[in-house]
Formats: C-alpha cells, structure tokens, sequence
C-alpha cells in the first residue's frame, strides 16, 4: 500500500509544480503593455499578408515518413551492431526491415513520397 501512495505523492507533484511555477510567473512578472509587444515579429521584417496560409499537405507527410525512416535506421545500426555475432538475432532485424519496405512501397503507391499530385486528365466527354 506504501508503494501506492508514493505513486500518487509524486502524480501530485508532477501536476502541482509546473501549475505553480506558472502562478508564479504570473504574479511575479512585470506587466507593461504596449502595441509594438503585440505584433508579430517576423526577424525584423514587416510582417506581410494574413496568417491564414495553406500548406501542402505532402510536406508533413513527407517530414513525418523520413523521420520515422530516419529513426528507425538509427536505431537499426546499434542491434545489428551489437546482435552481429549472434545470428539467431538477425531474424527479427531482416523482418522489421522487411516490414519497413512494405511500409515504403505502400506509402509510394499511393503517392505519399511524391510532392505534388499530377492532375487529373479530363476526358472530353466529361467536359
């Protein structure tokens, strides 16, 4: 029981500190409004055009599909590294690599690795 309450003394703790450190600097910090602290500071540029912009959605995946790859090699190098004298323990990396190119192949033939979309082509009799 001891045990439980110790978890529950430091979900407290953990829930209480960053809520007080944040009262804290609340209260503490000077408060001297002025317009030029409300505009947008864009490194010393004029800030131009609305902040409502599009992004094309095929960056992020493209971001996200090379830093789950990229991590994934990262930490495929030390267990192959490590695990290399013993080969019963290259099965699982050759399978994970396995399951890795199928990941790729799908995500290439459903477009995901390309970065812009081709149109499609209207016939002439649906136009």
């Amino acid at each position: 029981m001891s045990d439980w309450i110790a978890v529950a003394a430091m979900l407290v703790v953990a829930a209480a500190l960053p809520v007080s450190l944040a009262v804290l600097s609340w209260l503490l910090r000077p408060s001297v409004p002025e317009k030029q602290k409300r505009k947008t500071y864009e490194s010393g540029e004029q800030p131009t055009g609305t902040t409502d912009v599009r992004f094309n959605i095929q960056y992020y995946l493209l971001a996200l599909m090379f830093l789950v790859f990229d991590v994934e090699t990262v930490l495929l190098i030390p267990w192959l590294v490590t695990f290399a004298d013993n080969p019963g323990t290259l099965l699982p990396a050759f399978v994970f690599i396995f399951v890795l190119f199928i990941g790729v192949g799908w995500a290439w033939r459903n477009g995901g690795m390309e970065w812009v979309k081709p149109q499609r082509a209207v016939s002439v009799s649906e136009g």
